[in-house]
């Protein structure tokens, strides 16, 4: 159960930063938007796997 805490607070943590750069910079810019989210989601991906854990791992 530990490990679906942190999964499900890390996801809310990411949305949140989605919307607010969202709102704050990319309101109008639609492909602007859409690049910087893919970035933060590989980002959040990159270090979800190097700190959280890897499914890989024994």
């Amino acid at each position: 159960m530990g490990n679906s805490v942190i999964v499900v607070l890390y996801v809310a943590c990411m949305a949140a930063m989605i919307v607010g750069v969202d709102v704050a910079f990319f309101r109008h810019h639609v492909w602007e938007r859409l690049i910087a989210n893919v970035g933060i989601v590989a980002l959040f991906a990159a270090f979800y796997l190097r700190f959280v854990g890897r499914p890989w791992r024994p």
